[in-house]
């Protein structure tokens, strides 16, 4: 799977091209605004997209997206229905955050752990992991040991809990019990700052790690 990550908004959040390098068919993950930027950076992959994919309903990773779809023609995947809620509150979102005005948003498709994506020749599986909000999803691409997480889980470091609906508990097994296991070797594209693996997180990451919860 090629791809191609996007910080978008004062928040640098990270929007995520996957494209299929056999088709070309691309999926852009978390449009959370500029989308001149993102309409850009399609164009000089070279893609052609099919699909926008939502990790969860923050404004710094949906606010973009309908705009987007409009402009392109493209339905919005995702996240799970446990989500709308943010969905609903994004022009509540952008006036908190100084952020251009959006309206809510209803996905073509809501998402549920264990259903599959098609982007082009390549399949992405959806891993449902609540915690930092309860609809977060995560899109797997396990032939190239690739995951975009959205804000589940940094590098060093794991998304809040302390948002509308936010548990930390749960966010903490979504990490142990459904994103470590899928083995040491994945990278992840993190909703915001640089990639890392489950493993180097495993290893050191202070709130997630072996030595912090063991």
């Amino acid at each position: 799977m090629r791809f191609e990550i996007i910080p978008v908004t004062p928040l640098q959040q990270n929007c995520t091209i996957f494209c299929c390098p056999e088709t070309l068919d691309a999926a852009i993950i978390d449009p959370g605004g500029e989308v001149d930027r993102i309409v850009a950076a399609i164009a000089k992959l070279g893609a052609r997209p099919t699909q926008i994919l939502l990790t969860h309903g923050h404004i710094d990773h949906a606010g973009g997206a309908g705009r987007l779809a409009v402009r392109l023609g493209l339905p919005i995947i995702g996240p799970h229905r446990d989500d709308a809620f943010w969905l609903d509150a994004l022009p509540d979102q952008a006036r908190m955050f100084g952020l251009p005005d959006c309206q809510p948003l209803t996905p073509a498709r809501w998402l549920e752990g264990g259903e599959t994506i098609q982007v082009g020749n390549q399949t992405l599986e959806v891993l449902h992991c609540p915690g930092h909000t309860p609809g977060h999803v995560v899109f797997l691409h396990r032939p190239s040991g690739l995951a975009q997480v959205g804000d589940c889980l940094f590098r060093g470091s794991i998304g809040r809990t302390d948002f509308p609906r936010g548990n930390h508990a749960d966010l903490v097994r979504s990490i142990r019990d459904v994103l470590f296991p899928l083995g040491d070797t994945v990278r992840f594209i993190p909703g915001h700052g640089p990639m890392s693996t489950f493993g180097e997180e495993r290893r050191s990451n202070p709130f997630v790690g072996d030595a912090a919860v063991g």
